[in-house]
């Protein structure tokens, strides 16, 4: 785990929450995805609004379930993480539509771009939250 920066039982425990909080906002994600696309929509475009739908999701389950002693108190320091965790997501969101779109110039279906994207931008946003967001 340590390519994922986990080097205690309370880190591994923070991932574990994390990965659940995940499945929930990629849950809103996929879904959204797979209803655009069933409505013909283009594949990045429907990849990049599905997956914004998902951003408002992980920052209520990040913020309240996984890294909640991380939470800032509100006011300015609390913009400031909204402000990273959206850039986080942001990152996330561009890794997501590239890998989509780049998928589809080389005739990848868009449901195996999106999987490929999941995972790597999974790693790309964890990192960024666990070690510059939610510290």
């Amino acid at each position: 785990m340590h390519f994922l920066y986990v080097k205690s039982a309370s880190g591994l425990a923070t991932l574990v929450r994390y990965l659940i909080a995940s499945v929930g906002a990629l849950a809103m994600d996929y879904w959204c995805f797979l209803v655009l696309l069933g409505l013909d929509a283009w594949a990045a475009p429907a990849s990049a609004v599905s997956y914004s739908a998902g951003i408002a999701v992980h920052w209520n389950l990040s913020s309240r379930a996984v890294f909640s002693g991380g939470l800032a108190e509100a006011g300015s320091a609390r913009h400031r993480q909204k402000a990273l965790f959206l850039a986080s997501a942001l990152l996330g969101l561009m890794l997501t539509t590239t890998i989509v779109w780049s998928g589809g110039v080389v005739g990848v279906d868009p449901r195996i771009a999106k999987l490929v994207a999941i995972v790597i931008s999974f790693v790309a946003v964890w990192l960024l939250r666990s070690r510059i967001v939610f510290r």
